[in-house]
């Protein structure tokens, strides 16, 4: 599918530099938007940048657009942690930045170290912005939204290394995670904006990428696998012990 996505991608020339600049834009436009309150035409102008998912037959439609699920979700992620900063230009502005450099230094990276990032980024905005923005919404849609964006990083994360069982492992953690989240959900708990099922989360997921990563290099050795499990436990004990003592009790 990758060969497919960069067909429909200018490659050289004027038609590359028009491509670069709006790209280049974007985070700017969104930022523009913002500030004069049109929050809904910045989300469709984000939704409208991908308008190549669907500029090839209607067959290529549901994997393209999970090729492309996590870049939708760090530009949504990112609109909605500019509408959740109040009326700070600095930190708003900060916001546009960190997408700009997302969209033209992270996004366009093609080898697995930086698709591992990207979907470890894609993860995290995810995770953030639906306990941010969310937090008053039916337990079912939390339960469903924490597992698909468990599945969607997983599933590009894996798809990276041409895994056999990509999909198999991204659906397997997609459950992880909307498991984890039922018995939680009944009592969030906050650490100043971050959500325990978000520390929990992210905390496993990424001792795992971790891992993963080093065995497919041949770079983990057995005392290297001992210390990241044991951190991995020590910090998922940490946030289960001390929950009780979390800012804010949803």
């Amino acid at each position: 599918m990758r060969p497919l996505i960069e067909k429909i991608k200018p490659a050289s020339g004027f038609p590359k530099l028009v491509h670069l600049t709006l790209t280049a834009l974007l985070p700017l436009a969104v930022f523009i938007l913002v500030r004069i309150q049109f929050v809904q035409l910045a989300l469709a102008i984000i939704l409208l940048s991908k308008w190549r998912m669907l500029a090839v037959r209607p067959r290529f439609w549901p994997a393209n657009i999970r090729a492309n699920s996590i870049d939708l979700t760090v530009g949504i992620a990112i609109l909605l942690f500019m509408t959740q900063s109040g009326e700070s230009v600095l930190v708003q502005f900060t916001w546009a930045i960190a997408y700009g450099v997302w969209l033209l230094a992270i996004k366009p990276g093609s080898d697995t170290l930086l698709v591992s990032v990207q979907a470890m980024i894609g993860f995290l905005c995810g995770l953030m912005a639906l306990f941010v923005c969310w937090t008053s919404a039916p337990l079912y849609g939390l339960v469903f939204m924490t597992g698909l964006i468990c599945y969607l990083a997983a599933r590009h994360f894996f798809d990276s290394f041409d895994e056999p069982y990509a999909r198999l492992l991204a659906y397997a953690w997609g459950y992880f995670g909307a498991a984890l989240l039922w018995p939680l959900g009944h009592w969030l708990l906050f650490y100043g904006a971050v959500a325990q099922p978000v520390l929990l989360l992210l905390s496993i997921g990424y001792g795992l990428g971790a891992l993963y990563y080093l065995d497919h290099y041949d770079r983990l050795s057995k005392n290297m696998r001992r210390q990241f499990l044991f951190v991995m436990v020590a910090i998922v004990m940490v946030v289960l012990v001390f929950s009780h003592w979390g800012n804010k009790v949803v």
